[in-house]
Formats: structure tokens, C-alpha cells, sequence
């Protein structure tokens, strides 16, 4: 049977505090907000040690894009002792690592000395192209300009990180710019080699955003035709090393996989995906069964994917846990479902 993989994930959201004015987030909120914190050490911990109980092998670290810039936010970061919220993750992903689980870093754009502070301590990174398209979604975003978002996936190349990037379909781009994503995408690999998947993530309607609103935004989420052009599209244009994944919780991935679907991502059983609480993680159990179903087998790696485990390719720290939590293809070395 064809293998279909995932990881085992904690979500942990260090901050929903961001620069970043999305039109379609439902992540974001002011330093103000009630909603709005700063995960401390003890909340953290507490969620990890519950992922490696539950055989979690990635923690998750998102957060929202250069909060520091904010005055008031930057303050409470000094209050703990840390100059940058990098710095405050570098020691995040040590504890991780202390405790036994796997970091993987998803917080947007990130300077050259912010990605060498935390390459060593992450298996792997992230951050997702979404469009090379300049659109109306993305006014007011200094971190959605599509040549700084490139311009990082190109220095995690220089530095050799592992990485999954990806799109956001349906935002207000057009199938040219989905190509022409997918190609600066495939042209950064075949430079560094260090991309491992990319993400064909559908847009999912925000209950904080009006239909109207949406709709003079560009805003629409895909047709199941659009998706399937994109993932056939994405797979001959991208190197055969580079996974293609779909979000399970967001859209049913059986009738998506024999178009080039390869990777489910990270999928936890102990927290929420905060980026879209509205949909629940499916059950592992039943996603396996729905697999079998189509004759394809449901297969546990790591937040690096096996092809990278065999090469060495994780952060300099993290290879010995890799090295324990890993069998001798890649995967994850014993199944805890």
C-alpha cells in the first residue's frame, strides 16, 4: 500500500500578538485584547509533557509575526528576560527538547540571525509563501510581501533547514499566480534541496469576517475542482522529493490523495488548531481506517520528514532524539496510536 504520512503534534501558540493584519485571520489579536498573552514557561511545559504522554513526537511553536514591535508587548517579553521572541522560542524549543518532543517553528517571517538562533534547536521550520500575488487580503501586512517571504525560505536554504512552505488557495489569486508560486517554490529547492512539503491549505471563512466583506476581498473558498488542479499542477511543476499535503481537518483528504497527495501534516490528539479552532483535528484511528478503505497505509514521521532523517538534515540539537524516535527509514520508530 502507498504510505500517506503525518506527525503526532502539540499546537502550542506562544502568541496570538502580530504585526500582520490579515483580512482572513482569525489567529490575531491586539496586546489589548483579553485574548491576547504571552505563553509562560509553565503553560508551555504543561502542554508538552501532555503531547509526549500521548506519543507526540512535534511541538508546534506558532505565534504571530514580530510582536515586540509593539511597544507594550515588548515590555512583558524584557519583564521575563528576553529581548526578542526568538530568543524566548530558542528557549521554548530547549525545554521541548529537554522533555523529549521534537520542535518545529511556524512564526512567520523571521530575520538570517533569528533563523540561525533556532535552526540548531528546530527538526524543522515553517512558513508559508500563501501567493506571490500582491492582494487586497494582505494591505497592511509588511510580512505578506511575497519577496520577503521568499527571501526567507531562500536563507533557511543558506542554512540548510529543513522546511515546509505552502499556499493559501483562494485569497484572491488567480491560477497564474498559484504556478507561478509553486515554480519560485520549486526553483528555491532545487537550489538548496531543503524544502520537504508544501501545504495546499484551502481558505476557510472566519466567523469575524462578513460574507460581503469577504467577497470584495476576493475571498472564496476553493471548489474541489480548483483543488484538485492545484495538487496536479503542484506535483509536476515541484521536484518528486517534495511532499504535497492537504489539512485533513479542513477538507476530506481520501478523494484528494490519488491526484498527488502524499502528507496529511501534523494532527494532535491533546490540542486544538488555534490557526482554525472551528475544525476539529479528525480521529487518527479513523482517518487509518478510511485510508485502508482506499488501499493506502497511514504513516507516523516525525515534524522531519523521513527522507531528511536519513540525510542528517535536522537542527544540530535535536539529532539525538531524532535519532531515538526514528526507525531505520525515517519514520517514526514505534506506533503509539
Amino acid at each position: 500500500m502507498k504510505p500517506i504520512t503525518f506527525s503526532k503534534n502539540v499546537f502550542i501558540p506562544v502568541t496570538n500578538v502580530c504585526r500582520n493584519r490579515c483580512a482572513y485571520c482569525g489567529f490575531r489579536r491586539e496586546v489589548g485584547d483579553a485574548e491576547s498573552f504571552l505563553m509562560t514557561e509553565d503553560d508551555v511545559v504543561s502542554i508538552l509533557r501532555a503531547g509526549v504522554l500521548a506519543g507526540c513526537t512535534e511541538a508546534l511553536f506558532t505565534f504571530g509575526e514580530y510582536p515586540e514591535e509593539d511597544p507594550v508587548f515588548l515590555e512583558r517579553l524584557e519583564k521575563i528576560g528576553f529581548s526578542s521572541l526568538s530568543e524566548y522560542v530558542a528557549r521554548l524549543s530547549d525545554l521541548a527538547l529537554e522533555i523529549g518532543i521534537l520542535p518545529h517553528t511556524n512564526g512567520g517571517v523571521l530575520s538570517f540571525d533569528d533563523l540561525k538562533r533556532l535552526a540548531p534547536k528546530n527538526a524543522s521550520m515553517g512558513l508559508m509563501l500563501e501567493t506571490t500575488a500582491n492582494i487586497s487580503a494582505h494591505r497592511n501586512c509588511p510580512g505578506k510581501d511575497p519577496a520577503v517571504r521568499l527571501e526567507m525560505i531562500k536563507n533557511a536554504g543558506i542554512l540548510q533547514i529543513p522546511l515546509t512552505t505552502g499556499l493559501l488557495i483562494g485569497i484572491g489569486e488567480s491560477r497564474a499566480d498559484r504556478v507561478d508560486s509553486i515554480q519560485k517554490i520549486a526553483a528555491l529547492h532545487e537550489r538548496y534541496g531543503h524544502i520537504q512539503e508544501v501545504i495546499l491549505q484551502n481558505y476557510s471563512p472566519k466567523p469575524n469576517l462578513a460574507k460581503d466583506a469577504a467577497r470584495k476581498l476576493g475571498l472564496c473558498p476553493p471548489s474541489r475542482e480548483e483543488m484538485i488542479d492545484t495538487i496536479l499542477m503542484s506535483r509536476q511543476i515541484l521536484p518528486a522529493d517534495v511532499a504535497v499535503q492537504v489539512a485533513p481537518n479542513l477538507i476530506p483528504p481520501l478523494d484528494l490523495i490519488r491526484y498527488g497527495v502524499s502528507d496529511l501534516g501534523g494532527i494532535s490528539p491533546v490540542t486544538i488548531d488555534y490557526i482554525n479552532p472551528e475544525a476539529a483535528w479528525p480521529k487518527i484511528d479513523e482517518l487509518r481506517t478510511t485510508l485502508r478503505s482506499g488501499g493506502y497505509e497511514f504513516k507516523e514521521r516525525l515534524p522531519i520528514h523521513p527522507d531528511f532523517v536519513l540525510k542528517g538534515r535536522s537542527g544540530k540539537e535535536t539529532k539525538p532524539l531524532v535519532a531515538e524516535l526514528a526507525d531505520e527509514n525515517g519514520y517514526r520508530k514505534t506506533k503509539t496510536i
